[in-house]
Formats: C-alpha cells, structure tokens, sequence
C-alpha cells in the first residue's frame, strides 16, 4: 500500500529515559504518545507503508506525526484539533513563526505574565497570535502541561520547582522554527474527529490514521475538549467505517472495550504525568489490514526499529 520511497534517515525518536533533545514537539501534553513514536516507525515499515499521508485527528502536542516526518516515515502530515486554543497555536508554529518565535524570545517567565497569560485565555482572545502564545506559555509553566490546570510551583513559587522549569526558550524557539521550515508538508484544519473522518481530509491513496482521542475516564481533568460517552460512540463508528489503515489508542476503560470490540488489539501500559506519576493501563485497536508489531508499543527501542529497517523494503 505505500510508495516505497528509500528507507528514513536513522532518528532518535523519543525513547524511554531520552533526553529532551529528541523531543520534537513545542507543546506538553498530558499521556503525551511522544514515547511511542519509535513503534509508529516500526509499524510504518513492517506494513511497507513508509511514505504515507499521515492524519492525526487529535493533534494536541504532535509528537508521533512530527517525528515521523522529520525522520521521512511519513511523506505529509495532517493536523486537527478541535480545541480553538491549540489549533491557534499550530496555525501561528506554521504561519506566524517569526512573530511567535519573537514573543517567546521576548517574555519574561514571571507570575504577573502567567496571570496576564491565564487571562487572555479565558477572554479567548479575538487575535488568534495573543491566544497562540497564552496556549503556550500555560503550556510550558502549567502541572503537565494542563492548559486550565495550576502553575508548576504554585501560586506562591514555593514547591521544589518553579515555572521556568519547562519553558527553555531557546530549545522551544529551535523547535517552533524546525516546524515553519517543514509547512509545506503539513496541513492543519480545525474539525470535529468524527466529521473529519466522515468527511475526508485528503486526496492522497494511501493514508495512515492515528487517533489518541480524550481518555474515557478521568477525561475532563486533563482535555478542555473532553468527551461524553456519545461522543466516544461516534468517534468509535466513524474509525470502523474507515476504509485506510488505522491505529487507536485509548485507556482500557471497559466502555472503550466495547466499542471497539470488533477490531483486534494490545493491552499495555504507559507512563505518564498528570499531577502524580503513574503506569495507567492503556489499549490500542488495529485496522484488520495491520500487522502488529511484536513489541509494546512504550517499550520499542532503536535496536527495534533498527531491526525493522534492516528487513524493510528500501
């Protein structure tokens, strides 16, 4: 089904323990799939997919789809997300980098610009640039990342850390100018997943969908854009009906179970950072049409994928 193109360029992926250069994406997210991008790469190559239109229906921080098309896994990426802060802030990373880069260079990491930050996302500010940098910003000093959530020290600044903690402005910058450079193979829209995948998003033949939709529990404590058990149904109906490979990650919620229950799947778990640390038991369904990698997808290191380029068609 893919087009074969000559094998990737060897990458660092983001690997269990790797250091915070292999990280792509500018954004923190919470259950963040950045460590599961090396299986994403061994996956692509057992299935000779490697050149595929790539689709990621709930963007957020677009770890797997950055680091797939920067290591040419994948030949163009598509981005949604519903969320008008997040879409905001991928629309300026493309479109308005010199001018975000500018302001991220220039702002102080302070508890006054937090608040002032807080906000402009609140009111929803009407210049999509103002609310692209409050995303951020509350990105990089909130508890994981959590848009709505509490600032990383807290209010008075006296836990261990402070709210620069995250925020190394000239690491971030690298990454935001790394995706301007890269926006002609990158296609963002702003859609309901449902009717994006309804709808259809390209014209391309072969296309590979990835969908990491808002847990099922404990959802409305992480995601603005948290989920009702239909909206969950609906997703669910849409991704059965696709007629392109497909991958769904969730956590194992039994509800989630059952609405999939016609598609195979792993269980396994993944680490992950929302105000504590903790292994959370986590499902991913397969498109009939997909061969699954024998690794977990949080335990896949280089030596994998290395494995997988060494059989992969070149």
């Amino acid at each position: 089904m893919g087009r074969a193109p000559a094998l990737p360029r060897k990458g660092l992926g983001v690997v269990p323990g790797g250091s915070a250069g292999r990280y792509h994406s500018p954004l923190r997210y919470p259950g963040g799939k950045g460590k599961v991008a090396n299986y994403f790469k061994v996956l692509l190559m057992e299935n000779d997919l490697l050149g595929i239109d790539y689709v990621e229906p709930y963007a957020g921080g677009a770890s797997v789809a950055l680091s797939l098309l920067y290591e040419d896994y994948v030949g163009h990426i598509h981005i949604n997300d519903l969320n008008a802060g997040v879409h905001a802030f991928w629309h300026a990373a493309l479109h308005q980098t010199g001018e975000l880069c500018r302001r991220i260079e220039t702002t102080q990491v302070t508890m006054d610009e937090w608040r002032r930050q807080r906000d402009v996302y609140r009111a929803g500010a009407a210049d999509p640039l103002d609310l692209a940098f409050a995303v951020f910003f509350l990105n990089r000093t909130n508890r994981s990342g959590i848009i709505a959530g509490g600032v990383i020290g807290g209010q008075q600044q006296t836990g261990a850390w402070k709210l620069d903690a995250r925020y190394n402005t000239t690491e971030l910058v690298k990454r935001i100018r790394k995706i301007g450079r890269h926006r002609d193979r990158i296609t963002l829209t702003h859609l309901d997943a449902a009717a994006l995948l309804e709808q259809g998003v390209t014209s391309a033949d072969d296309v590979f969908f990835y969908l990491d939709p808002p847990y099922f529990v404990k959802g409305e404590g992480l995601y603005d854009n948290f989920y009702a058990a239909e909206d969950h149904q609906a997703v669910a109906t849409a991704v059965l009906a696709l007629e392109h490979p497909w991958v769904v990650s969730y956590d194992a919620a039994p509800e989630i179970i059952q609405m999939y229950g016609a598609a195979r799947s792993i269980r396994y778990r993944l680490s992950y950072s929302a105000h504590e640390r903790q292994a959370g038991s986590e499902v991913m369904f397969y498109s009939d049409d997909l061969g699954i990698p024998d690794d977990l997808p949080a335990g896949i290191s280089m030596h994998a994928v290395d494995a997988a380029r060494a059989t992969a068609t070149p």
